[in-house]
């Protein structure tokens, strides 16, 4: 990409679950991905696709190797200081969206800017409402998560994650409860945002369809990258 310095760095990266029988999850990953990127990361399953985006998302620590996020060596960061650069510099979408029951889908976006504490009170709501509107749910702002359909509720959680305007975004099995449909809107909405607002974008998934959207795609095998081809 353009000689740009990564947004993430994967330098030798693994983890292993101790134990009588040690089991690695990932073994030796280097990996690259730059501003505009969209990887798709596939491989079947057990083979650490989502233990390797928990390392990416400070999520899990690594067993050997580094981690850098946009320049920041996280190595040497303590719970809260890795806390508040996973809060200022990365998005989450999950399978599940996770979204509060009892708040709407405003409030729900509203919460990583609150945690954060970045922007002033009364910006929060405005672009909570913002960034529904971009995703084209401004008329479903007051609604609860029970009040939308299953690709409503993931477009809130995509909001959600975008609420801190992260430089990185990931994905883990984004459309695994979504209709075909809604996948491929999901899909394009990572694709958009890489493409015209120059985001980091990773997202695991087992839909190869899918993952032709996407820049690149890193294969795993048995928790090593067994090929990194553009899509």
């Amino acid at each position: 990409m353009s000689g740009a310095a990564p947004i993430l760095e994967l330098r030798g990266v693994a983890r292993t679950l101790p134990g009588p029988v040690p089991v690695t999850l990932v073994d030796g990953i280097d990996l690259d991905v730059c501003a505009g990127e969209f990887v798709a990361v596939t491989g079947p399953s057990g083979s650490g696709k989502s233990s390797l985006l928990y390392l990416l998302g400070l999520l899990d620590r690594p067993t050997a190797g580094r981690v850098r996020i946009a320049g920041v060596d996280t190595a040497g960061l303590d719970a809260d200081a890795l806390a508040t650069l996973r809060l200022a510099k990365l998005g989450f979408v999950f399978q599940f969206h996770f979204l509060l029951p009892e708040f709407s889908a405003c409030e729900n976006v509203m919460i990583p800017m609150r945690q954060l504490g970045r922007y002033a009170p009364a910006e929060i709501r405005s672009r909570a409402l913002a960034l529904l509107a971009r995703l084209d749910l401004a008329e479903h702002a007051a609604k609860r998560p029970d009040q939308l359909s299953g690709g409503q509720r993931q477009r809130v959680a995509i909001a959600r994650a975008l609420a801190n305007d992260p430089a990185v975004l990931l994905a883990d099995e984004p459309t695994g409860n979504l209709d075909t449909r809604n996948a491929q809107l999901v899909f394009e909405i990572f694709a958009r945002l890489a493409r015209e607002e120059g985001r980091c974008v990773v997202a695991v998934t087992h839909d190869l369809d899918l993952a032709q959207r996407a820049t690149r795609r890193v294969h795993l095998v048995d928790g090593r990258i067994a090929g990194s081809v553009p899509a």
